[in-house]
């Protein structure tokens, strides 16, 4: 069954106990920031940061508000990073979640250029020949034996729970109505998003507010070249074929010949 983290914006106080755990778990190195006037730190994802909360102050009428989001992967169903992968590195886990294989990455950079959410990060030399990728994984390794992504595990408000992705969608629907009824403008993300992500967020305002798509896509032009390359493939292929079969042909036609010659 496909699995699902459920991330509720109302219930999170941006503690960043889910980045820290992240970070720890996956023995990702800390880096020197600088303050640049928010309380956001680092300023953005990176190849040792794969999980960070936004703060986000967007007008609210007379005031502002705080809204807190979290910022990784969104394991999503149509992923682009997956569909441009040359090697296979980045594939779909039998439970749903975008998987990473980082020995055989190349290194290209397609899935940069392929997400939608501008997750993925290089890091390494092209001339080295150790460029590699870096990005969320789901904890893998914790979800295969039975345990919670560390994320999920640290959050001390509930605003990150992990389960079955049908689940999570039930839970968070009834969470929204209910937000709905106290006169929030709530709304679910990721239950059709991309067909589907598997890191659904419960919104009390629009995504973009949450600096969130409204409507994610991945675009054709990124994929463009693969649907080429798979025609040339089969246009390979067939060209082969033909020149075996024309081949074939000709040297049965000469044995005939020389048969009859005989």
């Amino acid at each position: 069954m496909a699995k699902a983290i459920l991330f509720d914006s109302t219930k999170c106080t941006a503690c960043r106990g889910c980045q820290v755990a992240c970070k720890q778990w996956n023995n990702l190195e800390a880096e020197e920031t600088v303050n640049t006037g928010t309380y956001e730190n680092p300023p953005d994802l990176s190849s040792r940061t794969w999980l960070k909360m936004r703060f986000i102050e967007p007008p609210d009428g007379d005031g502002k508000v705080w809204l807190f989001s979290r910022r990784a992967c969104m394991h999503c169903t149509e992923a682009g990073c997956v569909k441009v992968c040359p090697t296979g590195a980045v594939y779909h886990h039998e439970e749903g979640f975008v998987a990473y294989n980082k020995d055989i990455c190349s290194g290209c950079g397609y899935c940069v250029d392929a997400c939608p959410f501008d997750v993925p990060r290089m890091v390494g030399s092209t001339l080295t020949g150790k460029k590699k990728m870096e990005k969320c994984v789901f904890c893998a390794d914790r979800v295969a034996n039975e345990e919670k992504p560390a994320c999920v595990k640290t959050c001390p408000t509930g605003a990150l729970i992990y389960g079955e992705r049908t689940e999570m969608v039930d839970l968070a629907e009834q969470r929204v109505s209910k937000l709905a009824a106290d006169g929030v403008d709530a709304q679910l993300y990721g239950k059709d998003e991309l067909d589907g992500l598997h890191v659904l967020y419960v919104l009390a305002h629009s995504p973009k507010d949450y600096k969130l798509p409204v409507n994610p896509e991945v675009s054709p032009s990124v994929t463009l070249w693969q649907d080429i390359l798979k025609v040339m493939g089969y246009a390979a292929v067939g060209a082969v074929a033909g020149g075996l079969l024309l081949n074939y042909m000709v040297a049965r036609a000469r044995m005939v010949k020389e048969k009859e010659g005989k």
